[in-house]
């Protein structure tokens, strides 16, 4: 117990009272113990123990009061620390801080004195150095200071009224360097500009010149270096060589790069002399307009040599070290490639390797020259260091030739076939089934799929087709019919024909290309002349029936365009994909559409010119029967107008149906209205009759398709055939000159020639009209069912 009670003590986990009541508790337990029992043995047993434990508790007690004692120890050394130990702590705390925060500020103030004395040597030395024009070592001392001043500007918390004059005497110490580098570079690059600058025109760019002054180096050859090259790398360390290059290189464009592209008869002279290189320009006359790519490459390399060697051949160190640059430094020409490289380029290629570009798939052999020139110029371009490695816009350009072929070939048939479709509808040409192209030589059905079918088909000489029998098909078979289409039109054709000869000798891809190209052209055309001409076709009948000859001349071709190409031309197009065919509905339909809404706007002018005919009523009126007499005549006038517009310009199969539609329209609104009068006088009678007896003598006049007047006999004989109600208007012209019985008999209980023309209603009703209400007529109308 009691060294449990001291451990428990010494750790202070048990304090002296608590201790005490676990001794007394166990000192009762010992005193309960006992108790009178017979037994001897067990109470000697009992007394032994207690004599045994009695003094474990005694020591327990000894060790409780020593506890006490060192627990009051413990309480006066706490109060003792706590209230003086502590406090001294405090004290000497409260000094360390005050210590470090003054070793801080000592130390702050000498770290900004330390970089004032830097910022004030490095000023003092570039000074010096910018007096002996030493520009480089001024420039580096300038910017060692602006690093100086930069650093103290960093420093939160502590700031300098100095610091302000410090930055002003910086930057006027930069203009000021800036200024004199400027005056340097200006001495040493010389140039002579036209008096009206901007212009790009020949007369001003030979008067442009480039003078470069060379000054020979110090004695000193180790530490030597040419003044060029030492503006421009006092100018890199300033951070300014990239806008003075930029301003060298636009000028360099402006007045020498792209006036030697844009100008064939332009040509470089370069002159050197003692102290300073002059690049002057001359004019010479050329035979061609245009000069080759390999004579521009030339050109730009012969100026680039001479930048190279009296200017650009010095290594200066980078403003901003990129990637694969060896330790930060860089050439001054592959700074001013960077710079001017890709304008250049697409000058080069617009201007020069575009022009180049052949414009037939012949040529295209003889292109190789140019792939070969533009890839020594690379070469060379990169050996002088303007270009990088993997520098390679010009030579791809170059060598995608079949491709920049294609697409001009494509740009250039397009504008063509754009400005035929966009002029003059009404210059015409004729056309004959003589003049169409004759089908070429169709494969043997028994050869199948040999070679033999992929073959040029060849045209007989006769024009026939040989059916692989005795019988030919006349060379007339399946031919457009003679009428006259717009020039534009059949240059149109033309055009398209020129091209897919051009794609079967080109490329696959090309061949595919220019097909596609030739389908534009036709799509082109569906979209455009209906729009371009627009109003012309609404207001002028003529060229309404010219567009519908148009539409049908490029359908009729359609139909056979890609089978005539289809063995000669890429596999991907012989397979049947290269046909035209799906094109014809919409042709057709273009054209039908067009002359059909001519065709309406004629019959609204028809029925209103009839309209003033005073529905034909009371004609024994003098007025009215003037008034009708002028529409009739009104109405002939318009259709031998169109007779003539549309003579030897629609197919004669065309006019006649047209014309005898027209007519047609005319009649029949006169029958209309004659058959709906419910009382028609005997005078009435005759003068409606000697009005349509003008018609029935001047309507098939109108009939004149061809320009031969004695050809023409034939299709005006045959009216009847175009003019479904000419019968009925002829039987119409009989019912006002007959009498009742000749009614009848022209009747013939239904079976007569006036049956086949009118319904029984509308005889009964021009009976009662023109006669009384007798019994004979009573009787005829008995007759009439």
């Amino acid at each position: 117990g009691s060294l449990v009670a001291a451990v428990l003590a010494h750790s202070g986990r048990l304090d002296k009272e608590h201790l005490g009541a676990r001794v007394g508790r166990l000192s009762r337990r010992m005193t309960l113990s006992r108790c009178p029992c017979p037994q001897g043995e067990v109470c000697t047993m009992i007394n032994k123990k207690y004599c045994e434990f009695l003094p474990s508790v005694q020591s327990a007690e000894d060790l409780v009061a020593q506890v006490e004692g060192l627990a009051g120890n413990i309480d006066l050394l706490k109060a003792g620390i706590e209230n003086e130990v502590q406090r001294d702590l405090n004290v000497a705390v409260a000094e360390f801080t005050e210590l470090k925060q003054q070793l801080e500020r000592d130390s702050l103030v000498l770290s900004v004195l330390k970089k004032l004395q830097e910022f004030d040597t490095a000023v003092k030395e570039y000074s010096s150095a910018l007096l002996q024009k030493q520009y480089v070592t001024a420039a580096q001392h300038l910017e060692e200071a602006r690093g100086s001043l930069r650093s103290l500007q960093s420093r939160r918390g502590f700031e300098l009224k100095i610091l302000k004059a410090l930055r002003t005497e910086l930057i006027v110490q930069t203009q000021n360097i800036i200024y004199q580098l400027g005056e340097e570079w200006q001495k040493l690059i010389v140039w002579k500009l036209p008096p009206s600058k901007g212009s790009s025109s020949l007369g001003s760019v030979v008067l442009s010149e480039l003078h470069l002054h060379t000054v020979v180096p110090p004695q000193d050859e180790d530490t030597a270096v040419p003044p060029v090259a030492a503006v421009l790398q006092a100018l890199a360390v300033l951070g300014e060589l990239h806008s003075k290059l930029k301003d060298f290189g636009q000028l360099l464009l402006q007045y020498i790069l792209k006036p030697l592209i844009s100008h064939p008869s332009l040509q470089p002279v370069p002159e050197e002399q003692a102290d300073v290189f002059i690049l002057r320009f001359r004019s010479q006359e050329l035979a061609l307009d245009e000069s080759s790519p390999m004579e521009v490459f030339g050109k730009i390399k012969l100026v680039f040599e001479v930048l190279h060697k009296y200017l650009l051949n010095a290594d200066v160190p980078l403003e901003q070290p990129g990637e694969g640059r060896k330790e930060g430094r860089v050439t001054l020409a592959e700074l001013l490639g960077e710079l001017i490289w890709e304008e250049l380029s697409d000058c080069l290629i617009h201007n020069c390797l575009v022009k180049s570009i052949p414009t037939n798939s012949s040529k295209l052999e003889q292109y190789k020259e140019v792939i070969k020139s533009t890839e020594e110029f690379e070469k060379a371009l990169k050996k002088m260091q303007f270009l990088k490695e993997d520098t390679t816009a010009l030579l791809k350009y170059a060598c995608n030739v079949n491709s920049h072929f294609a697409n001009k070939k494509c740009q250039d048939v397009i504008m063509a076939a754009r400005n035929l479709m966009t002029s003059e509808i009404h210059n015409t040409v004729k056309i004959t089934p003589d003049s169409s192209v004759a089908l070429p030589e169709l494969p043997d059905p028994g050869s199948g799929d040999h070679l033999e079918m992929h073959r040029a088909s060849h045209l007989l000489h006769n024009g026939t087709v040989n059916l692989g029998s005795e019988s030919r098909l006349s060379p007339f078979t399946l031919c457009l019919p003679t009428c006259r289409i717009s020039s534009s039109v059949q240059q149109l054709l033309e055009l398209a024909y020129h091209t897919l000869l051009e794609a079967t000798a080109s490329t696959d891809l090309c061949c595919v290309q220019l097909f596609d190209c030739v389908r534009n052209i036709f799509q082109l055309f569906y979209e455009v002349v209906p729009t371009y001409h627009r109003e012309n076709l609404q207001k002028l009948p003529q060229l309404a029936a010219i567009h519908h000859n148009n539409c049908m001349y490029i359908a009729h071709h359609l139909l056979t365009l890609g089978h005539q190409f289809r063995y000669r031309s890429t596999a991907v197009l012989s397979d049947g994909a290269g046909t035209f065919v799906d094109l014809v509905p919409g042709f057709r339909r273009l054209g039908v559409e067009c002359f059909l809404a001519q065709m309406r706007v004629q019959k609204g002018e028809i029925l209103e010119r009839l309209s003033s005919a005073r529905n034909f009523s009371n004609m024994d009126d003098e007025e009215n029967y003037c008034a009708a007499n002028k529409a009739i005549k009104q109405v002939l006038h318009q259709l031998r107008r169109l007779g003539m517009v549309w003579q030897d310009v629609l197919p004669v199969n065309v006019y006649c149906k047209a014309m005898g539609t027209l007519l047609n329209t005319a009649l029949a609104e006169i029958v209309t209205r004659i058959a709906a009068l419910e009382d028609i006088s005997a005078e009435d009678a005759d003068r409606l009759y000697s009005l349509c007896r003008i018609m029935v003598e001047e309507g098939p006049q109108v009939f004149t398709p061809l320009l031969e007047e004695d050809k023409n006999k034939k299709y005006q004989e045959e009216v009847s055939i175009y003019v479904h109600k000419w019968m009925t208007f002829k039987e119409l012209m009989i019912i006002l000159q007959a009498n009742l019985q000749e009614i009848v008999d022209q009747w013939a209980d239904g079976k007569g020639p006036l049956a086949v023309q009118f319904s029984a209603a509308e005889v009964k009703s021009l009976i009662r009209a023109l006669f009384q209400n007798t019994e004979r007529r009573a009787a005829a109308l008995a007759k009439i069912k």
